[in-house]
């Protein structure tokens, strides 16, 4: 028969099974929320990446991961609330935005995205280092940045090996996208690009959506449009992609769980929901903003989770080579889009 303490068995009797729950999460969820409010005031009041700045402020709080009170509540802030946040990122989506794009710019998107994924393969197997490497970190920089590596380091099998290199991909992507921000417009103002080229150009190459609508803007607001839908697509790639790393990954992360694990992991239907809820119009301007500023929050408070769980040593027994993986497929899909994007 199951012990209690005095304690847990008083909130049992008072409140029963779930309240008891809900008791041994809220130390780390406000834990979580008040790094995310931190990393947001930081972001507002002085600029730079919010993902970044919860990331690093999470990993100073590493000294909390072994306090069991508040390690319950940054699990479930690590694991569940990421997935509420990429759930609710299909609502900023609509089947009219992607179909607008054309037949060709779409084929030509998906060809970019895979391929930066299938080169991050190659070139972490290249370097030796672990196929799931190259897969997070492909998804990362051919998809939608830090979301789309957390989406899909929750379809891998959760190790701590994969836990570690997420939150480095996560720096990575964040830092790049800050730099492609900035240096790419130059450049296409350099070239004289034309605005729907050069709004193709930065929606298919900038890795986070923030620095996509700065970027595109910069550039006027034919290209900032452009550029905004462009990315959304690539958004909306998630969801096949990830099901498909979701399946073959699926054995694996049954067994590291030691728990059967869906074919078709369950938030990217609820993406799939949202993303009809606002193509019908159930979803209006208003809900599909408070959503998207709910799936913000949920991400920054799932990165602050996951550098609580990680000490910074960790990181850097990673070593250079993820760096130079980030960077090549960086390069690969700025080429790959260039050349029929612009050139």
């Amino acid at each position: 028969m199951k012990s209690y303490s005095p304690t847990a068995l008083r909130q049992r009797l008072a409140f029963g099974p779930a309240a008891s729950h809900a008791a041994a999460l809220w130390p780390g969820i406000l834990v979580c929320a008040v790094i995310a409010l931190a990393a947001t005031f930081i972001a507002e009041h002085h600029g730079g990446p919010q993902l970044l700045y919860a990331l690093l402020i999470g990993l100073a709080c590493n000294f909390l991961a072994n306090v069991p009170r508040v390690s319950a509540g940054v699990a479930a802030c690590a694991r569940t609330g990421l997935r509420c946040g990429v759930a609710l990122l299909g609502a900023r989506i609509t089947v009219d935005q992607v179909a607008r794009l054309g037949l060709a710019t779409g084929i030509g998107i998906v060809c970019s995205v895979v391929g930066t994924i299938v080169f991050g393969i190659v070139l972490a197997k290249a370097m030796r280092r672990p196929r799931e490497e190259g897969v997070v970190s492909g998804c990362a920089v051919g998809i939608c940045g830090a979301s789309a590596a957390l989406a899909v380091a929750a379809a891998l099998p959760p190790t701590k090996e994969n836990e570690r290199f997420t939150l480095l991909a996560v720096v990575g992507v964040t830092l790049l996208s800050t730099l492609a921000m900035v240096l790419y417009p130059l450049l296409l103002t350099a070239l004289h690009a034309p605005p729907q080229a050069a709004g193709i150009f930065l929606g298919g190459t900038i890795h986070d959506i923030a620095q996509v609508v700065a970027a595109g803007l910069i550039l006027g607001p034919e290209a900032g449009e452009t550029a905004t839908i462009v990315k959304l697509f690539r958004v909306a790639l998630l969801v096949p992609i990830v099901a498909v790393i979701a399946v073959l990954y699926r054995d694996r992360a049954a067994a590291s769980l030691g728990a059967r694990v869906p074919a078709f992991p369950p938030f990217l239907l609820w993406f799939l929901f949202f993303v009809a809820l606002t193509s019908l119009g159930v979803i209006g301007p208003a809900t599909a903003a408070a959503a998207n500023g709910t799936s913000r929050w949920l991400l920054v408070a799932a990165i602050g989770a996951a550098g609580i769980k990680t000490h910074f040593s960790d990181l850097m027994q990673l070593g250079w080579r993820p760096v130079v993986l980030l960077l090549g497929e960086t390069v690969f899909i700025a080429l790959a889009v260039f050349a029929w994007s612009v050139a």
